[in-house]
């Protein structure tokens, strides 16, 4: 703050050549005193606006209380069915109605300017805590987005967390409505898996070095997962009906996934533009094939995010692959596409849980800073 006060200080002299020349120097001296005054209180506004963490460049501040405009949760999508087979329990009708493949939504506006709202998918065997306070205890980036002027809307997959499955079927085998080979596939992740699955090293236990997910808080990753009922939705999953519902509500919203949801904005996309102002993808399962129809995303923003260790993945490398090649054709076509691999521009060490690694703030605050540029508000 100083260099920047004394550069702007050097701008005015303090006795001009004309005011001497005149042999005006106290109308001068008065001038230059107004002129101070001038830039004292501009490096004392910057200074103000950098503590209230409005300025852009160091993000906002964190330690300042979190100020809501207000915050609330509901419900996109689903739809309505009458089944014989909701309970085996005498206390309970097997017939009746229910609500399947609604998508829940939790949401906080913040108070002040705002900035494109921006909707964050969570991925497999997983729910919207992914995005809410990390493992260790650290901010999550629910919150820093929020801080950073973005409404945000952290979601539960259909059929995940607070989403409801649909067991209807589940309930016709055991009542022999249904031959066994009809109950739905449904699969939970275990801890060894998710190990090599998250790239926190080659195999259970080891440990890629330099690795930035907190090890000592994996517990409390592992008591995030829950099963995951994705093999037995319908093609394309509800969520994209849901998420194209939700983006037109909000009429501009960047919708942010993250693995196993990483196709889902794209799916949304073609299924309507209508209130989509960007996509992120973090990590994709899978990207678009590069030779279908880009048409969707013509002059749309898409990032598509990876963090480190990804070239020592067999499961990981292809799909970056894969995705390099989507944005390539993306960006032929018009698209405002980038593939952006985090080593590549300096930041090193993030595995596949990017968003809960020690630096998931620093990877936070420079997305925001591609949103702020590429998504314009």
């Amino acid at each position: 703050m100083d260099g920047d006060a004394g550069g702007i200080a050097a701008g005015y002299s303090c006795v001009s050549h004309r005011a001497r020349r005149a042999g005006s120097l106290a109308r001068a001296a008065r001038a230059c005193r107004a002129r101070a005054s001038v830039v004292a209180a501009a490096i004392a506004i910057t200074a103000s606006l950098l503590v209230a963490g409005c300025a852009a460049p160091g993000g906002p501040n964190l330690d300042a209380a979190l100020t809501i405009e207000r915050q609330g949760s509901f419900f996109v999508g689903g739809r309505t069915i009458v089944s014989e087979t909701l309970s085996t329990l005498p206390a309970y009708m097997p017939k009746g109605t229910i609500s399947v493949e609604q998508m829940y939504v939790r949401f906080q506006v913040p108070a002040g300017e705002k900035r494109a709202p921006v909707v964050f998918i969570h991925g497999c065997c997983l729910t919207g805590k992914t995005w809410e306070t990390t493992p260790d205890g650290r901010m999550g980036w629910d919150e820093y987005f929020v801080r950073s002027g973005h409404p945000t809307y952290v979601v539960d997959q259909v059929a995940r967390g607070r989403s409801a499955g649909n067991i209807v079927a589940i309930n016709a085998v055991r009542m022999g409505k249904l031959p066994v080979d009809q109950l739905p596939t449904v699969f939970s992740v275990g801890a060894e898996d998710a190990w090599m699955i998250f790239r926190f090293g080659p195999e259970h236990p080891k440990q890629f070095p330099g690795m930035k997910f907190p090890l000592q808080a994996a517990g409390e990753l592992w008591k995030q997962t829950v099963p995951d009922w994705i093999q037995s939705m319908p093609t394309p999953n509800p969520t994209t009906a849901a998420l194209s519902e939700l983006a037109q509500r909000l009429n501009g919203a960047v919708l942010i996934s993250h693995s196993q949801s990483g196709i889902y904005p794209f799916q949304t996309a073609i299924r309507s533009r209508a209130g989509i102002a960007g996509i992120v993808s973090i990590e994709p399962g899978a990207c678009p094939a590069a030779e279908g129809d880009m048409t969707p995303y013509k002059g749309m923003p898409i990032l598509v995010l990876w963090g480190d260790f990804v070239d020592q993945s067999p499961r990981w490398a292809p799909r970056l692959k894969a995705c390099r090649e989507f944005v390539r054709a993306a960006s032929a076509a018009g698209a405002r596409a980038e593939n952006v691999v985090l080593p590549e521009i300096g930041i090193a060490g993030n595995s596949h849980m990017l968003m809960q690694d020690s630096n998931s703030l620093e990877i936070a605050r420079w997305l925001a800073a591609w949103l702020a540029k590429n998504v314009g508000r």
